[in-house]
C-alpha cells in the first residue's frame, strides 16, 4: 500500500482544459507527495440532455467526436484495469491536443499502440458493454462538483476523512516543478474551507494552448 496521498482525477479526452491540468497535475506529484488515480467521465454523458441549448458547433462536436474516446477509455480500464488510464490518457492526449490530431477513430487506434494495449479495444468505438460502466465512473466524479461543471474533477482525502472535490483549476500553461506544488497549495487551501464558493481573477488576455 502507498503511503502517499491519493488524488482522484476524472478526465474526458476530447477536453484541452482537462488535458492541461491534468500535466499540471503530473507535475506535483514530483514535488508534493501525492499518486493520481484516472478515472473516465464524459462530456458527452454530461451535456446529452442540453443539446438543444448549446451552440451547434459544440453539439456537432459531443454528437460525432465524444463518444468513441471515452468508450474505449472505459473499455481498456475494465478489460486490463484502472492501472493502464494514466500512460493511454498521455498518449491520447499527445496526440489528441500536443500533435493537433484531434478525437478521431485513427488517432485512438495509435495511442493504443503506443502503450501496447490491443488493437482490439477500438472495436468499442461505436458501441461498448461497458456503457453502464461509463456511465457510473460519470456519475461517481460529477456528483463530487455538481452538474453544472465539467471535466475535470479532482477529489482528495480532507482532514476529517470526507473528499474535498472540485472542479479544475483551469489552467495553461501547465505550471511546473515548485509552481505547481503551490498552485496545488493553494487550490487546496480555498477547496478545503466548507463556505468557499467560488474565486476568479481579471485577465489581460487569452488562454495559452502553445505548449499543447
Amino acid at each position: 500500500m502507498s503511503d502517499k496521498t491519493p488524488v482522484d482525477f476524472w478526465f474526458d479526452p476530447l477536453c484541452p482544459w482537462a488535458w492541461m491540468t491534468s500535466r499540471w497535475v503530473l507535475e506535483v506529484e514530483k514535488v508534493r507527495d501525492i499518486e493520481v488515480r484516472w478515472h473516465v467521465m464524459s462530456l458527452a454523458v454530461l451535456n446529452e440532455d442540453k443539446l438543444d441549448d448549446l451552440p451547434q458547433e459544440y453539439r456537432e462536436l459531443l454528437e460525432t467526436k465524444a463518444w468513441g474516446p471515452v468508450r474505449v477509455v472505459i473499455a481498456a480500464q475494465q478489460e486490463h484495469g484502472a492501472e493502464v488510464l494514466g500512460d493511454f490518457y498521455t498518449a491520447l492526449g499527445t496526440r489528441i491536443h500536443n500533435q493537433g490530431g484531434g478525437p478521431g477513430k485513427e488517432i485512438v487506434a495509435a495511442a493504443l499502440e503506443d502503450v501496447g494495449l490491443p488493437a482490439s479495444l477500438i472495436e468499442h468505438w461505436d458501441s461498448t458493454p461497458y456503457e453502464a460502466e461509463l456511465r457510473a465512473s460519470h456519475k461517481e466524479g460529477i456528483e463530487k462538483v455538481g452538474q453544472e461543471v465539467g471535466t475535470p474533477v479532482i477529489a482528495v482525502p480532507g482532514s476529517d476523512g470526507e473528499q474535498i472535490a472540485f472542479f479544475g483549476p483551469v489552467v495553461t500553461p501547465a505550471p511546473q516543478g515548485d509552481e505547481a506544488g503551490r498552485l496545488w497549495d493553494g487550490t487546496l487551501a480555498v477547496a478545503s474551507v466548507p463556505g468557499f464558493y467560488e474565486i476568479k481573477r481579471t485577465r489581460t488576455k487569452g488562454p495559452d494552448f502553445s505548449n499543447l
